[in-house]
């Protein structure tokens, strides 16, 4: 991999991983794309402790403290909140355990990966819509963080989007879209945490190299620049941008697809 390929799927990774555009879907799009050769398992390691460090950089004082008031005082708004996110990240990662193989080979299918941007580009449009957009965080509960931990499992099918299903998600539970937003990047950093490790102890010290530093690096500063720039957008914008953005590059992913056949 070139030092330049590595910087373009890094910034792809801190785009992708945290606007509802879907990472994986783009990190297997770009390559085939352009004809380049698959990233490998420890580029894409790379990638997860890179979004992880955006996650852990931008979120540590909050996570200091769901885990205290989660142990200490688990009543509170913030200790229910620590708890509900526990419920609702079993979901992702039984899928995510059960379902790798088909992650990495017929999930990665082109046309597929079209469709569901289009798919879960409607949805989104729908939801964002039709959703009253007027709860916090403290009223949605354990059921709600169950039904969007949930729906995150669904985000193993490249195109659907992490960010972009939880989100979604959250909206029809009535979640103002910043709230939503918040509680998917939270949810999302055991979920990353897991699968970098599961990863991690795969590769060799032979494998870290000026390649994967780069990703390490492009990822998690892009990614924490996503997270900032998705907070403050949807405190005064709607998701509108995004799924017009996933509805033309599913388009044009599907027929670029059928030319190539």
């Amino acid at each position: 991999m070139s030092f330049l390929e590595a910087v373009i799927l890094g910034v792809v990774q801190g785009l992708g991983e945290f606007l509802p555009i879907s990472s994986s879907a783009h990190l297997v799009l770009v390559p085939w794309f352009f004809g380049w050769h698959d990233p490998g398992l420890t580029f894409d390691v790379a990638l997860h402790v890179g979004t992880l460090v955006a996650l852990v950089a931008f979120y540590w004082k909050d996570w200091l403290l769901l885990i205290k008031e989660g142990f200490s005082r688990p009543s509170t708004s913030q200790g229910r909140l620590f708890w509900t996110l526990v419920v609702a990240t079993v979901p992702g990662a039984l899928f995510g355990y059960f379902l790798e193989e088909q992650a990495e080979t017929v999930f990665r299918e082109p046309l597929l990966i079209g469709s569901m941007l289009i798919a879960m580009g409607i949805i989104l449009f729908i939801a964002d819509s039709c959703s009253s957009k007027r709860k916090g965080l403290e009223q949605m509960g354990f059921g709600g963080g169950l039904w969007i931990g949930v729906s995150q499992a669904l985000a193993i099918i490249p195109g659907v989007s992490r960010a972009g299903i939880t989100m979604t998600a959250g909206l029809l539970l009535g979640l103002k879209r910043s709230e939503s937003a918040r509680f998917s990047f939270l949810l999302s950093t055991p979920i990353v945490f897991g699968a970098g490790v599961a990863h991690f102890f795969k590769i060799t010290p032979g494998d870290l190299n000026l390649s994967f530093f780069t990703g390490v690096f492009v990822s998690a500063v892009v990614g924490f620049l996503s997270i900032k720039f998705l907070l403050d957008y949807l405190a005064r914008h709607s998701f509108g941008i995004f799924i017009v953005y996933r509805l033309l590059l599913g388009t044009a992913v599907i027929m670029f697809a059928l030319i190539r056949k």
